[in-house]
């Protein structure tokens, strides 16, 4: 989507990645089958380019070093190693004033248990690096009937065994994401906070804009500029947070990269969050940011490609395209899996409760 949005402005485009069928390859000059630490050929890919950017924090340190190299790299490789890490990423944020749940970082079994009983016994737990689409994270004290030592075991199993972050579970009112562009030239925006819920640890819809008080939505947006103006930004960063029942406004985690919960930019936004990245990392003029038409989407997992064995059925995208104002939007992912994301749908609405409305109502009829 980003590469379609280059392709808009006349830019050529060629990407990095390690599947050889990945879902840019069919929209790009060219594609390198490399893996994400292959720091050789990160650098024949910057070689080739006049600017990089990224799409998934998984790059691996030495191959953004191998990049900046031979082309501005952006974000940079700083931003992104104290991204990847939750524990580093969590100590960052709060030795910087930013507000943060309560949280401590565990290396054992034994770290897991005391973090919990300290926490108050309702936690989620979350590898430190990878994790994604709620793999790597575990939660306890949400089971009735369920042991202490046997929800710690399963944390504790959930974080690969490894260092990992507790975080003490808030009472939420919503959770939202807000999406920051900022260029070289030290020009930031920031969109409309979006709407998102989720289901498993996996977002299910999102919606922009997000239905906040005033206050609330001017702060969320605040917070998110001056974020992306400690890490020095270059390109947009999303801000997920959490508006708890007591009004407070928490930071959850940060993703240096296009996010799904700004898909619906798309149809929402003057600009949407794929052009923005690509005026952003080119030092162009930033896009406008303002809501024209409230939008929301719907992923579209692995599952609505599988009946209940696990054999394969095939949609009904066309009863879902008969909602109006509704548009299917698939990623050329070839194999479809439980809770991998294979596209999605969105709709406008009047209001930001109708396009919800319109875009639950298409996923059904799938």
């Amino acid at each position: 989507m980003t590469a379609m949005a280059a392709r808009e402005m006349g830019y050529r485009v060629q990407v990095l990645d390690p599947d050889p069928a990945c879902a840019a390859r069919f929209v790009v000059d060219s594609c390198i089958e490399a893996a994400w630490d292959d720091a050789r050929e990160a650098a024949n890919l910057a070689r080739g380019c006049d600017v990089v950017t990224l799409e998934i924090e998984q790059i691996a340190p030495v191959s953004m070093a191998a990049a900046a190299a031979h082309a501005p790299v952006r974000p940079g490789g700083a931003m992104l190693r104290i991204i990847q890490d939750r524990v580093v990423q969590k100590d960052w944020l709060r030795e910087h004033g930013f507000p943060v749940g309560d949280y401590r970082a565990v290396r054992s079994l034994d770290e897991v248990r005391a973090a919990i009983r300290e926490l108050g016994g309702r936690c989620f737990c979350k590898s430190a690096t990878g994790g994604y689409d709620g793999r790597g994270q575990g939660k306890v004290g949400f089971s009735a009937g369920a042991s202490f030592e046997d929800e710690v075991s399963g944390a504790w199993q959930a974080l690969g065994e490894g260092p990992g972050v507790v975080e003490k579970a808030v009472e939420l009112e919503r959770e939202i994401s807000v999406l920051v562009a900022r260029s070289p030239s030290g020009e930031v925006k920031a969109y409309p906070a979006a709407w998102n819920y989720h289901e498993n640890q996996i977002l299910a819809w999102s919606a922009m804009p997000a239905p906040l008080a005033p206050a609330m939505a001017a702060k969320s947006r605040e917070l998110a500029g001056a974020i992306a103006d400690a890490f020095g930004l270059e390109g947009i960063l999303a801000v997920e947070m959490f508006c708890t029942t007591d009004g407070r406004l928490l930071v959850n985690e940060l993703a240096p990269r296009p996010h799904n919960s700004y898909h619906a930019s798309v149809r929402a936004s003057v600009t949407s969050q794929f052009e923005q990245l690509v005026r952003a990392v080119c030092d162009l003029p930033l896009g406008e940011v303002d809501v024209v038409q409230p939008a929301a989407i719907a992923n579209l997992l692995g599952e609505v490609w599988l009946n209940a064995d696990g054999s394969p059925r095939e949609p009904h995208f066309d009863a879902a395209l008969a909602v109006p104002g509704v548009r299917l939007h698939l990623y050329e992912k070839h194999k479809p899996r439980r809770g991998r994301k294979m596209g999605h749908l969105s709709a406008v609405g009047a209001t930001v409760d109708e396009a919800v409305k319109l875009v639950l109502e298409a996923k059904a009829r799938l």
